[in-house]
């Protein structure tokens, strides 16, 4: 990724995949509430969930941490 997205761009990304919040949120298996208060700016996205929504908006760099294997859960 060039660039951090401001709130504004990554509701634009969205709206250009044609994606709703909650769309998103499903596929990142992310709580939708928290999406919709990063990208309004009530969450900072610092850690916990968050953090996540926030790296995956592409409005923070950062590393997820990855999925336990099946056979660990």
């Amino acid at each position: 990724m060039h660039g951090i997205r401001t709130a504004a761009q990554a509701k634009a990304w969205l709206d250009y995949q044609g994606k709703s919040v909650q769309d998103f949120a499903r596929e990142h298996g992310v709580d939708p509430a928290t999406t919709y208060q990063v990208l309004a700016g009530r969450k900072k996205g610092l850690r916990g969930e968050a953090h996540k929504v926030a790296v995956l908006l592409g409005m923070k760099h950062g590393c997820l941490p990855d999925p336990l294997p099946e056979n660990h859960r």
